[in-house]
């Protein structure tokens, strides 16, 4: 499983630095070893279209670039092969956005200027574009903005305790324009800005510090639980016996071109 998540030294969704130090510093995200599709595939390599019912996917094992060992003609990765599933887009989309209002806080992930990722936790503030963009508040003075204005790629990451998570890739933008401000302010935000006592920055809709981060995804996946958590126990205590992959999740990938279409409305 791989990473994900960061984007600022000083935000204001959360403590100044660190929105929630509690947080973990990285999240997973599902690499499997399965048939590569056409352009546009998913990174669990869904080699079909999206249905108007969700359903299983089978897949196999191509050549990797980095691989281990050689599993022949079966897959290496039977978890990603048992869970990965292809909804309709609408429901892709709606399970994503549901998940993210159960969620709110995610790891915001940026380049720093020598090259590091660094990850800041941050809140989800509202949602644009059919619920696939993503409005956070922050700090202009603060690191992050530094490192989008080098490098607008970014990447969030969303975890909750139960291990279902979500993985969005995307380009994000600083927006200072005041009438976006004002429309997703909340007077919270004074706590994290402060109040300089200057008359000008005081934590404000009008203080020139605050300012809107929008994230424009490009791709997302996500795992959500299919099974309750006794079914889910059962399901792992069944793997065990029998060395079948527990079926817990529901694997789905959002293509760029996918995005683009639910974005569109």
């Amino acid at each position: 499983m791989s990473v994900i998540a960061r984007t600022s030294s000083k935000l204001i969704s959360g403590t100044p630095r660190s929105l929630h130090p509690s947080y973990p510093s990285a999240l997973s995200v599902v690499r499997p070893r399965v048939l590569t599709p056409p352009s546009n595939s998913s990174p669990f390599q869904n080699p079909v279209s999206s249905p108007k019912h969700s359903r299983e996917i089978n897949i196999t094992q191509p050549k990797m670039s980095f691989s281990n060992t050689d599993t022949g003609n079966k897959t290496a990765d039977p978890y990603v092969a048992s869970n990965i599933q292809d909804p309709s887009l609408k429901e892709k989309v709606e399970t994503l956005v549901n998940f993210v209002n159960r969620n709110k806080f995610c790891l915001m992930t940026t380049k720093t200027a020598d090259g590091l990722l660094a990850s800041r936790c941050m809140a989800v503030a509202a949602k644009e574009g059919h619920g696939v963009d993503f409005i956070f508040h922050a700090n202009s003075e603060s690191g992050k903005t530094d490192d989008l204005d080098a490098n607008p790629e970014v990447n969030l990451g969303f975890l909750n305790n139960s291990g279902e998570w979500a993985s969005v890739s995307g380009t994000a933008t600083v927006e200072t324009d005041r009438e976006k401000v004002r429309k997703y302010y909340s007077p919270s935000l004074k706590a994290w800005v402060g109040d300089l006592g200057d008359g000008k920055h005081d934590g404000g809709p009008e203080d020139p510090r605050v300012v809107v981060i929008k994230v424009k995804s490009k791709t997302a996946q996500y795992a959500v639980s299919h099974a309750s958590v006794v079914g889910q126990v059962i399901e792992v205590a069944k793997g065990i016996v029998t060395g079948e992959a527990a079926k817990v999740n529901k694997l789905i990938h959002l293509s760029e071109s996918e995005v683009q279409t639910a974005r569109s409305g």
